[in-house]
């Protein structure tokens, strides 16, 4: 059942899809209720972290004593994406405890590295999709389940994806924190955040701004006392300082995760990784001004995340190249801006330490 949600971007009407991870939450949920009421059903609605709520078809259903099991088909809508139409299950069985213990099973893929959303060996189920499970599971009982998740086709999927190079091996990863897939073109998505820079503007003024790249990174801007003006810019940094910077704004913030602001501290302004993936060097970089020895440098380098080389600087004493990072981005940004004086600030943060990384 396709979801009857659309947007408008560069003047065309495009279909809005589902995420994985809504696709994982009904599966368990249409797996749950089967199992208590021994009998298959044909749909199965959840709530999404957006408020769009979704009827979505139930395939695959199978029930016996001890569990139930059926898929939901991923639907992208009209956005890009390498797991359209893939099939996620979920097996589901009761337990009597009322806990929900939540795996992954053939081509979800495990952690392999320190620093994504889970610890090392842990399905590659991301934190926002594990909330929605555990909410819709416990509307169906509390005596609690164990809930296997797994797509057949998975393995065969993430061989299109970037899991392989942030350390996600075997499977696809289960993800999404709107529950939702908003099809955006480039400058659509530019269009948007220049329509909310000037809708701050006019209510705000133009004395301060915080830009962060995401959900998280606002999140993180909200824990430290930052209010609104806080824009979403994604990857795209350099547009919106650029944009921000000729609108007449006198100070910016940015507040971003050590993956994308490594690539900001050595002047990469578009940090989508299609377009650069120079963390890693940007680790050796500060590293190599600091002084580390060369060993240290190859060590670093044979990191894959920037979660996992931070970890390695900290515990070999070298935690102060986030610090150097962070006043390496504000002064590529004053040369961007072509403005030796202008009032910026860069925090970094992890998602193992947050923003107390030193």
């Amino acid at each position: 059942m396709s979801l009857d949600l659309t947007v408008i971007k560069d003047g065309k009407i495009l279909r809005c899809g589902y995420t994985t991870g809504s696709c994982a939450s009904a599966a368990a949920k249409a797996a749950a209720i089967m199992l208590e009421k021994k009998e298959i059903i044909k749909h199965v609605e959840i709530d999404t972290p957006s408020g769009v709520r979704l009827k979505l078809d139930v395939y695959n259903p199978f029930i016996t004593s001890e569990y139930a099991s059926c898929s939901i088909t991923k639907d992208a809508g009209d956005d890009p994406d390498n797991t359209d139409g893939i099939e996620i299950y979920a097996k589901v069985s009761k337990r009597n405890d009322g806990k929900i213990i939540i795996d992954g099973g053939q081509g979800i893929g495990r952690i392999t590295r320190k620093g994504l959303f889970g610890e090392v060996g842990q399905a590659a189920i991301n934190p926002v999709p594990r909330k929605m499970i555990n909410k819709e599971l416990e509307e169906v009982t509390d005596s609690g389940y164990n809930v296997l998740i797994y797509a057949p086709m998975g393995k065969e999927v993430s061989k299109k994806t970037y899991n392989s190079y942030i350390g996600i091996i075997g499977g696809i990863s289960i993800v999404g924190t709107k529950g939702i897939v908003y099809p955006m073109s480039d400058d659509a998505l530019l269009k948007t955040i220049y329509m909310e820079i000037d809708m701050f503007q006019q209510k705000y003024g133009n004395e301060h701004i915080i830009l962060v790249p995401g959900n998280y990174g606002q999140n993180i801007a909200k824990k430290l006392g930052f209010e609104d003006p806080i824009v979403k810019v994604s990857n795209y940094i350099g547009d919106s300082l650029l944009y921000l910077y000729n609108k007449g704004f006198k100070s910016i913030t940015l507040i971003g995760h050590i993956g994308k602001f490594s690539k900001l501290s050595i002047g990469v302004f578009n940090t989508h990784s299609r377009v650069c993936d120079g963390r890693v060097e940007a680790f050796i970089y500060y590293l190599a001004l600091m002084g580390a020895p060369n060993y240290f440098l190859e060590k670093v380098n044979t990191t894959i995340t920037a979660e996992e080389a931070l970890e390695i600087c900290i515990k070999e004493g070298y935690g102060q190249v986030v610090k150097d990072m962070e006043k390496g981005a504000e002064c590529k940004i004053r040369k961007y801006l072509k403005d030796d004086d202008f009032n910026i600030k860069v925090i970094i943060y992890s998602m193992e330490r947050g923003v107390n990384i030193c």
